[in-house]
């Protein structure tokens, strides 16, 4: 696990040495274990390494072919690299070492572009070809390793994160107003959009070519063409679990290849105890698991996670914290979520991955199993609002009116999805962060922008036919919400430790199973994730597989009537900051007033808009932030 940064100009403009030393140091935190540059005439690689896999000297990067001709910084794991080596002879017959950075460059050199279709991991690196002054980057299928790139006036530079881009691009840093509508809509901006005009990410599943004529993009894997085979609900239940049992033993096994220590997050539901009921299944015979716990009992999975590391035979580690520690980590979060994102899990996310790093640098965790067996129900809530709009107008609006007239606040957004478009207009509605408060940009923005239903239309024109409105909408959140916000939270809080996050649950014969595999074997009578739970209840008794889920989450509504308020507010009112963007200023703090009453819980898209202001201050005008509220808290 590494960061990466590179630049290239045909007419070999690159950036001053000193500048771009001070880009690849802002990727510290991601590589603390080596650092290396190097460049020639039209390209300059910078590689930051976190050493997993061949710690010797043979792993450093950047690193040169065996014939001289290509270079490459890569960050990720290639977990199929040893059987790629065993298809490849290169020059001379001897591998220089180990590493699976040698083993992607010589697939690179042999097959070109078509090494994709062979690697099964995460990953975003960039080779340079320097007999035809050629830069080919790459980013895995399912978007877990970020790469952000910029091209400006010839001047191509790309990054590990904005940070290290930054410095890099040419020119003022303008704020596009269509990433900013949408991060305000949905809490995260979505590939390829980033906050600056200047600046993009390269789409999961997605390669570039940069050279003197340009760039290129293209995509070179799609879940979204997969049928969904009927078929199969003709098979014996009991069959398509051993197949599903066997493929998670098999995924979770190559992810355990590595030369340092290795452990497992583990909170008290399905997906992380699955990940480790198949890490003890692939011979690990202790496996080392990191619970954060809490002293209030609604948000405590301790005791949880006791009992399944227990019944797996894990060596376990638990750290107790009150929920308002996780304030302390506020700072920190700032500083390295340098693009506006609004998922609070984010605060204990960060807290196991501290606690891991200190005994294991490398963690499985259970991410992806939400989207790809239906564990959330706004799966089954698209359905019955697509029903409710089904309905007579005339019945529609006196429902509406209804509910409008009852105080609670879940009410009034079931009121607000009436009389929406059909299920991805409604399934867009329930994942957004706005809800039915209304926009908070201004109307100039509002005219010259699409909103994030569009955005999800354009995607869902690529679903395959028939879907049903739940695999559909597990579809959308594999596309947006798991690739722009769930693996970014993860990647980004697990390497503030520097810490590898794997995530067995994403590889692409996993996902391409799943997609395949009708919604009947997963949400059923109520019940979700349901194959995955009976095939979890081979190792685990069922009273413990089927206790109520309960979220990762931080009482952030409450923290903002509170602790957080005052600074909030100062937040909010910084003319400074406030003048950076486009918003309607009185809708703003009207919204806060509306939340610090208790008239209604507005805290996601207040909390959005609050990290948006905390980026402006702190990456955008550099200046400090007020003080947080560990101290209040205490």
């Amino acid at each position: 696990m590494c960061g990466i940064v590179g630049a290239f100009h045909s007419g070999g403009r690159l950036p001053d040495p000193v500048v771009f030393a001070t880009a690849l140091k802002r990727l510290a935190r991601r590589g603390p274990d080596d650092s290396g540059t190097w460049h020639d005439s039209y390209v300059r690689l910078g590689h930051r390494r976190l050493a997993v896999v061949d710690l010797s000297p043979t792993g450093h990067q950047p690193m040169v072919s065996s014939d001289g001709r290509y270079v490459i910084v890569f960050n990720g794991e290639i977990y199929n690299h040893l059987e790629i080596r065993e298809q490849l002879t290169p020059p001379g017959g001897q591998w220089n070492g180990r590493s699976d950075t040698e083993t992607l460059l010589e697939a690179y050199r042999a097959w070109g572009i078509q090494c994709l279709q062979r690697l099964q991991g995460m990953f975003a690196f960039a080779i340079w070809d320097k007999v035809e002054r050629r830069l080919f980057l790459a980013r895995d299928r399912l978007g877990a390793k970020p790469l952000y790139y910029s091209w400006v006036d010839g001047s191509f530079v790309f990054g590990s994160r904005p940070g290290a881009v930054g410095p890099l691009t040419a020119g003022a840093h303008e704020i596009d107003p269509q990433a900013l509508r949408i991060y305000l809509e949905l809490g995260y901006i979505p590939a390829p959009l980033s906050l600056y005009r200047q600046m993009r990410k390269l789409c999961a599943a997605h390669y570039m070519v940069v050279d003197e004529r340009g760039l290129r993009i293209a995509r070179y894997w799609d879940f979204r063409h997969i049928p969904v085979d009927r078929t199969l609900l003709k098979r014996d239940e009991n069959e398509l679990a051993d197949e599903l049992d066997e493929l998670l033993k098999r995924t979770v096994k190559s992810r355990l290849i590595c030369d340092v220590p290795l452990g497992a997050f583990l909170s008290g539901g399905v997906d992380s105890a699955m990940v480790v009921a198949a890490m003890r299944a692939s011979g690990v015979a202790r496996p080392k698991t990191f619970t954060i716990s809490f002293g209030e009992r609604e948000y405590d999975e301790g005791p949880a996670a006791r009992h399944i590391a227990d019944l797996l035979g894990a060596e376990h580690r638990t750290e107790k914290l009150a929920v308002a520690d996780l304030l302390a980590l506020l700072p920190t979060y700032v500083d390295v979520f340098d693009e506006p994102f609004a998922d609070s899990s984010a605060f204990p996310t960060m807290a196991v991955a501290r606690l891991a790093r200190r005994d294991v640098t490398v963690a499985l965790t259970g991410d992806g199993a939400d989207e790809l067996f239906g564990g959330y129900h706004y799966y089954s809530h698209v359905d019955q609002l697509a029903r409710l709009n089904g309905l007579p107008e005339p019945a529609r609006r006196l429902l509406r009116s209804v509910l409008r007239q009852v105080p609670a606040h879940k009410a009034k957004l079931v009121a607000g999805a009436l009389g929406l478009g059909g299920p991805v207009e409604i399934f867009n509605y329930l994942r957004s962060c706005g809800k039915d408060f209304g926009p908070l940009v201004d109307a100039g923005v509002l005219q010259s922008t699409d909103g994030s239903a569009a955005w999800f239309e354009q995607f869902a024109a690529g679903f395959t036919v028939d879907l049903t409105h739940a695999e559909l909408g597990m579809r959308l959140d594999q596309g947006f919400m798991l690739t722009n916000s769930y693996l970014q939270k993860v990647d980004v809080a697990s390497m503030a430790f520097s810490l590898e996050a794997r995530c067995p649950m994403l590889d692409c014969r996993l996902v391409e199973w799943s997609m395949r595999l009708p919604a009947h074997f997963k949400i059923r009578d109520g019940q979700t994730k349901y194959l995955l739970k009976k095939v979890l209840c081979r190792y685990l008794p069922p009273e413990v597989v089927h206790r109520p889920k309960r979220g990762f989450g931080v009482p952030i509504a409450q923290w903002l009537r509170g602790p957080l308020r005052e600074w909030a507010e100062t937040l909010i009112h910084d003319s400074n900051v406030m003048a950076r963007l486009p918003l309607d200023r009185a809708r703003v703090e009207s919204l806060f007033q509306l939340h610090s009453s208790g008239q209604r819980d507005a805290h996601p898209v207040l909390w959005a808009t609050l990290m948006l202001l905390c980026f402006v201050a702190r990456h955008d005008l550099s200046q400090q932030l007020p003080e947080t509220a560990p101290k209040l808290a205490a």
